[in-house]
């Protein structure tokens, strides 16, 4: 099937306004589209409403103005965004364009307090939460094949974040990230472990969905399967009292040692550490997402949700994928006739993954990768 031409665009948008709040993973897949814009029109004045967390992982990229919205802040809050994008606009009362990207309620609603003249939002297969009463432009309504003895219920989200930018006349044709990582952050990163030694497995076992989350047991016994071969074994996460109640419980069922970094690094330092790991395994989270940006591979841990549609977008070798025998326990239909985007978030359905799934996927990275594997100190 050929790729049809790239249409033309004789008169450009001046500005832009991107609409994406959440989640880390997701503001991280919209990087792309956003060089793509940047690449293609140097000029245009580019706006990004995002929420403040995401905020701080992006902050110091170049060539966009971030404006944030705190959910808290309701509907004062969507007055207060309205009247800081209408400074930014000065004389020109509207964005050309609103590139809508988000489908919960709250940001459709929000996206009504954002003067645009066009606004693009997702294909009626994907709509939800009255999204369509919002825009009147959709993308290319593309399901996307699974590839042959795939579940995969459609493409993944990055490459349908990325096609917004076709009803604009454009197509992403590059995928890259460039996640602003400053020196000091990549500086702490190199202080927590030598350079020299065997090769580093980062857990980082939280999603902010706790149904993605895998038991800290199992947890323990990969990574004791890896310490025993010479791989350091580090542990990331957040300041939650869940993310440090999973690392002590990870802790406590070790036999070997780990290095607790869990609560000690800043959203601008986790991409500088995922990036020092030689694997990351965590589940569908923001971390993954960074990971893979950061050019670090991942071992994905997916029943809840579809690896193919949110796993980690540049190589998914190395994902453990029970989603179809999670739609199949308690949807009672294979996950290929799930609508896409669905979730599987039931108590028990990361039970699904064993650990002997997980060490089969350990096995295969080293398998393929012998320069890492011949740092392996045993």
């Amino acid at each position: 099937m050929q790729t049809p031409p790239t249409p033309t665009v004789p008169h450009p948008p001046e500005s832009i306004c991107l609409l994406r709040l959440s989640a880390l993973g997701d503001v991280t897949h919209v990087l792309p589209l956003l060089h793509t814009l940047r690449d293609a029109w140097p000029q245009v004045r580019i706006a990004w409403v995002i929420g403040k967390g995401e905020h701080r992982l992006l902050a110091g990229l170049p060539g966009v103005d971030f404006f944030e919205y705190d959910k808290k802040t309701g509907l004062a809050g969507m007055r207060a965004l309205r009247r800081e994008l209408r400074a930014w606009l000065g004389d020109a009362a509207r964005f050309d364009v609103l590139l809508q990207m988000q489908l919960a309620a709250r940001a459709n609603l929000l996206s009504g307090f954002i003067p645009a003249r066009r606004r693009v939002g997702y294909d009626r297969s994907r709509s939800k939460e009255l999204h369509g009463l919002f825009v009147n432009e959709r993308i290319p309504d593309r399901p996307g094949l699974p590839a042959p003895g795939s579940h995969a219920t459609g493409p993944h989200v990055l490459d349908v974040l990325g096609s917004f930018c076709e009803p604009l006349g454009l197509r992403r044709e590059q995928v890259r990230w460039d996640l602003p990582v400053p020196d000091d952050a990549r500086a702490w990163a190199a202080a927590q472990w030598p350079t020299e030694g065997g090769p580093v497995l980062l857990v980082s076992p939280c999603s902010s969905h706790a149904l993605r989350n895998w038991r800290a047991e199992r947890y323990a016994a990969v990574a004791d399967h890896a310490a025993g071969l010479g791989w350091r074994i580090v542990l990331c996460g957040g300041r939650s009292e869940l993310e440090r109640s999973t690392a002590d419980a990870i802790i406590a069922a070790m036999r070997h040692s780990a290095l607790d970094l869990v609560g000690k690094d800043t959203l601008k330092q986790l991409p500088a550490l995922l990036e020092r790991a030689d694997l990351v395994m965590t589940p569908d989270s923001g971390p993954m997402h960074i990971a893979n940006a950061m050019g670090t591979t991942v071992l994905g841990l997916h029943a809840a949700t579809d690896p193919e549609r949110s796993g980690p977008y540049s190589d998914r070798r190395y994902c453990v994928d029970r989603h179809d025998d999670a739609a199949r326990k308690f949807r009672g239909k294979p996950a290929s006739d799930l609508r896409w985007g669905s979730k599987i978030e039931h108590d028990g359905v990361m039970d699904l993954i064993t650990v002997d799934d997980t060490i089969a996927a350990f096995e295969r990275f080293r398998a393929g990768h012998p320069q890492i594997t011949a740092r392996e100190a045993r």
